[in-house]
């Protein structure tokens, strides 16, 4: 038998393996680089530790808003809620909400005052019930959670779980924000309306082609609560647009203007149709608009670029008229107010930019970039008109705080071999972040006041910047007033309050009836009108009256402050020698005017009204070197008081001292470079001079800011004829012939 050979096998040779095909080139960004390995049980969990600190920020934010005072400036929104309501309940038949003179509000979106007009009148509240502002309040802070909520998810979506609870609690205990939060209607569903939006872009942006619908749909909300609080919320429009293109020339280069033509229409298709969906969601609510779908929103938005409303306020301890604030002023409003972890994050995020850009999506961390630094640099650029600091601007802090978020992210990754490098990080963050918090812990009711320490904090803002601009605090002093007894449900005798912030005081002291009445006085002239207690903040006081410390003055009964700095002070008026005194000057009668006020003086000498309208009294009976003294008195208690300055002046000018005049009347046109008067009198001090070109000069000024002033008119016309002008000294002649 032979034996078989063994069968040989067949040896395999491995082919090679076939090469990979290249990867298309494409400058499409990651979404997340670097993000640090988290197993899906850690992403789990920080994902319900973010949720279930967004449940305790709703928490706090809308029991804090229960506890806050009335926005002085609810008294034009709660008027265009009521007018909004008959306007939808009638089918348009009551048009009142189409033109509303006081406050313009005709020219913003309704969206907010009708829901929450709505809610009150199906709960059956009007303004004087404080229910009616608790529900204002509560959706304020329904509005003010959902716009740290976006902050937390777009940090989120660009740097993972750690990054959007981050976001949040840098949100939540940024005092500014969360004090705008408990009371103002307009600012922050306005920048709750961006943070929407921008998240929705970043995830549109994402997902393109081939987006959710839910992306879509959200994106149309964020813009249409935008646009239904202001007209501002068009640059939502230029935003989608810039970042669209933008994204499509990173995905596909310029060639893919020429070859992605379909990518193209898909990107016109989607950023169109949303945002005209937005627009369309956002005039429903508002009856101006409907109008006019298109001239009108456009009529609304140059008026507020415009903002022509002009208010004075207190910056860098001078009080200017806001059309003539510098061009920095939001900017160092924004230095002197965020917390210093906000505004390190934001600077450091620029010095890292390169790195972020790197790390994370870089459309994305631009889109925050632009959103935080464009609009600013516009107002600034533009020198735009604002009032109260950079409330009007809260909308750029939402993506300000997504960058400081990943700045201070980043600093930990930085020193991510070096634990004393990152406990010095941990460490740097929580103390500034302790700071701000116990801001708000000591100050629950109004943490909008809030300074930083770069200016000394609030005790170094007091006096040089404007603090409760809204009157917030006027409920603690009521609720103190509660507190005392003094106001109360079985009242005998009814008590009298004068204020400078009638509308939050008479709507709080609403449910006493006619137990309580509220009278409406200007602070500088707040012994006009006869009150038993007096609720005035700090609000319209000068800068050098607030730094002279000689205010709340010796009336005052109780201060509610924060930090220990006065918001509010309330003055007991019970001998009423300073009203009575006051009632003798409107008569005429200058000896009871000077006993009553000298009674003032004598039992208040920081009175400064007293000793100011005693130096009136003087100069009206003769007595100019009592006015003298007197005027001086009020300039000790109250500096650069421009009312006491003139009377000073008057008074020097009385005794022919012109040079201590003219002094004392410019340092009044220093403080109020628009009263015609202290022109006019100017003028008259240059007569005695002979100085006709100045006569001229003064005489016209007074003229610019009073054109009815026909003592003005016949200075200018005397001037011009001593400087050989008689024809155009007979014009003005003319004209103060017609007054």
């Amino acid at each position: 038998m032979s034996k078989k050979k063994p069968s040989q096998k067949k040896r395999i040779v491995p082919k090679p393996a076939p090469k990979a095909p290249l990867a298309a080139k494409t400058t499409q960004p990651a979404w997340v680089l670097e993000r640090a390995p988290v197993t899906s049980t850690a992403d789990s969990l920080l994902r319900k530790i973010f949720f279930g600190l967004v449940g305790l920020v709703l928490l706090i934010t809308v029991g804090m808003s229960l506890g806050s005072g009335i926005n002085a400036d609810d008294e034009y929104q709660n008027d265009y809620s009521e007018k909004l309501v008959a306007y939808y309940t009638t089918a348009g038949q009551d048009t009142s909400a189409l033109n509303i003179p006081k406050g313009n509000m005709h020219l913003y979106g309704g969206f907010f005052d009708l829901i929450t007009g709505a809610a009150n009148k199906a709960l059956g509240y009007d303004t004087r019930d404080r229910g009616y502002h608790h529900v204002r309040h509560v959706f304020n802070a329904l509005f003010g959670v959902l716009l740290m909520l976006f902050v937390g998810l777009t940090a989120k979506e660009i740097g993972g779980w750690r990054a959007g609870i981050l976001a949040l609690l840098l949100a939540f205990l940024s005092p500014r924000l969360l004090g705008h939060s408990l009371m103002n209607p307009k600012d922050i569903p306005f920048a709750a309306g961006f943070a929407v939006a921008n998240y929705y872009i970043i995830l549109l942006l994402r997902t393109l082609p081939k987006p959710r619908w839910g992306t879509l749909v959200g994106l149309g909300l964020g813009i249409a609560l935008a646009l239904a609080t202001r007209a501002g919320g068009l640059l939502l429009f230029g935003y989608l647009g810039l970042f669209l293109g933008l994204d499509f020339l990173l995905k596909y280069g310029v060639k893919g203007l020429t070859t992605q033509t379909q990518r193209i229409g898909t990107y016109a298709l989607y950023g169109i149709g949303v945002a005209v969906a937005g627009y369309v969601l956002a005039i429903l609510t508002w009856p101006y608009a409907l109008q006019s779908p298109i001239a009108h929103p456009l009529k609304a938005l140059g008026e507020f670029s415009e903002l022509g409303v002009k208010i004075r306020v207190l910056f860098q301890g001078e009080n200017v008229m806001s059309d003539k604030t510098v061009w920095y002023y939001p900017l160092l409003w924004m230095v002197k107010t965020i917390p210093l972890y906000a505004l390190i994050g934001l600077a450091g995020s620029l010095a890292l930019l390169r790195s972020l850009l790197k790390k994370y999506a870089p459309i994305a961390v631009l889109l925050m970039l632009f959103a935080t630094i464009f609009p600013l640099a516009y107002i600034m650029y533009k020198n735009s008109i604002l009032h109260d600091g950079w409330r009007h601007l809260i909308f750029v802090y939402p993506s300000l705080v997504v960058l400081a978020a990943l700045f201070w992210l980043q600093m930990e990754s930085i020193f991510k071999n070096n634990k004393i490098g990152q406990y010095a990080v941990y460490a740097i963050l929580g103390l500034l972040m302790l700071e701000s918090t116990l801001f708000i812990v000591r100050n629950p009711q109004y943490p909008y006041v809030y300074f930083n320490p770069i200016g000394g904090g609030l005790q170094g803002a007091y006096g040089n910047y404007e603090t409760d601009y809204w009157g917030v605090s006027t409920k603690q002093a009521l609720d103190w007033m509660e507190a005392q007894g003094i106001l109360s449900e079985n009242m005998q005798n009814p008590v009298v309050i004068g204020t400078s912030f009638w509308y939050p005081v008479s709507r709080l002291a609403g449910k006493y009836g006619d137990k309580v009445q509220v009278k409406y006085t200007r602070f500088n002239n707040r012994y006009s009108e006869q009150w038993d207690y007096g609720i005035y903040p700090s609000r319209y006081i000068r800068g050098p009256h607030l730094r002279s410390k000689n205010w709340p003055n010796s009336r005052a009964v109780h201060v509610v402050t924060a930090n220990g700095v006065p918001l509010t002070a309330i003055e007991k008026d019970s001998d009423q020698f300073a009203y009575r005194g006051e009632m003798a000057i409107k008569e005429q009668n200058w000896l009871l005017a000077v006993e009553e006020l000298k009674k003032e003086t004598d039992a208040h000498p920081d009175n400064e009204l007293a000793w100011q309208s005693l130096a009136s009294a003087y100069i009206n009976s003769g007595n100019f070197q009592m006015a003298i003294n007197a005027a001086n008195e009020s300039l000790r208690a109250a500096p650069q008081n421009e009312t006491s300055l003139y009377f000073l002046g008057l008074a020097y000018l009385n005794t022919g001292n012109l040079q201590p005049a003219i002094s004392a009347f410019q340092q009044s046109l220093a403080a109020n470079d628009e009263n015609s008067i202290v022109y006019y009198y100017l003028g008259v001090a240059y007569q005695q001079q002979q100085n006709w070109p100045e006569v001229l000069r003064y005489a016209q000024e007074a003229i610019k800011y009073n054109q009815r002033f026909k003592q003005a008119y016949e200075l200018a016309a005397m001037a011009l004829e001593q400087q050989g002008d008689p024809q155009n000294a007979a014009r003005y002649r003319e004209v103060a012939a017609q007054l």
